[in-house]
């Protein structure tokens, strides 16, 4: 879906349909076409936009978001949830490299967008600071994304409360324990039996300095048997994970298994493709240890 700013520049063409756009809100001290301040952003799409008709929003930079979390934000959108009966899709935190490092964002509480919004079918959150969930019932959630340097274990723990009984693509981004990952294996217990995923097709347990045990997890884990696509990219993960996984449960019902981002011998690249005869695996992006250090793909 294309994009387009709020506000809008009306110098420049004719404001698109709300309903035919991802609207983009947003502010900057940096930036000249972008307010200082993102209550103006948001007043501006409620004054100008047919907001009853928006389908979809991604929040972006906010002043000071190293410094100033997520929660008015939050506030104002659950404040506004009847003029947004439409809402299906929300990016909380779509904040580019050089407006903040990833870890640098300040999020809060996102349980307040799911108990405002029933209908809401997408919902991805950029950064693990500060972040927070409080286990829910969601009937309509298909999508969960969550991208961080580090996901704290309590909000690990907390997905994997939550009843999300229509959710087909999880993807937790686990990072590091100096960014404020620590989620441990029995964190994700909940998440891996699937009990209250029972329409889960795509799982990732990324970015993690633990992939090598995430993959011992995932070898005897009831969920995978239900999956098409199994994502364990983007971590340290080494032979001794993928020798785990090939002793595991079967894996041959997979689409796709995407390992991408690691630090596997040749010879084991060699045997998970032949292992796995019609399943996609996914080898790119070998990395090289530094010495006795390995790096996830994404940490600060």
């Amino acid at each position: 879906m294309p994009v387009a700013f709020a506000p809008f520049p009306e110098d420049e063409r004719p404001r698109p349909p709300a309903d035919a756009v991802a609207w983009r809100l947003r502010a900057s001290e940096w930036q000249d076409d972008a307010p200082d301040h993102f209550a103006e952003s948001l007043d501006w799409f409620f004054e100008h936009v047919e907001t009853e008709k928006v389908r979809a929003i991604v929040v972006g930079e906010w002043e000071e978001c190293y410094e100033s979390d997520s929660a008015p934000i939050i506030a104002r959108l659950v404040a506004e949830r009847d003029r947004l009966p439409a809402l299906r899709s929300l990016f909380l935190g779509a904040i580019a490299q050089e407006e903040a490092e990833i870890s640098w964002i300040q999020q809060s509480d996102i349980t307040p967008l799911l108990e405002a919004f029933p209908k809401l079918e997408r919902l991805e959150v950029r950064g693990g600071t500060g972040l927070a969930l409080q286990p829910v019932r969601h009937e309509s959630l298909r999508v969960l994304r969550f991208e961080t340097g580090g996901l704290p274990g309590h909000v690990v723990r907390a997905v994997g409360d939550c009843d999300l009984p229509a959710l087909e693509h999880l993807e937790l981004w686990l990072g590091v324990e100096e960014y404020g990952g620590d989620a441990t294996i029995p964190d994700c217990a909940a998440v891996l039996s699937g009990a209250r995923l029972p329409s889960l097709r795509h799982l990732g347990l990324q970015d993690s300095e633990m992939q090598d045990d995430i993959a011992a997890a995932v070898a005897s884990a009831p969920v995978v048997a239900r999956l098409e696509w199994l994502d364990l990219s983007m971590g340290v993960l080494t032979d001794v994970g993928a020798e785990a996984l090939l002793s595991g449960q079967p894996l041959t019902h997979l689409r796709t298994l995407d390992l991408s981002h690691h630090y596997l011998s040749d010879e084991m690249m060699r045997r998970l493709p032949e292992s796995l005869p019609g399943v996609r695996v996914i080898l790119d992006d070998l990395q090289k240890p530094d010495g006795e250090w390995r790096y996830v793909a994404v940490s600060e």
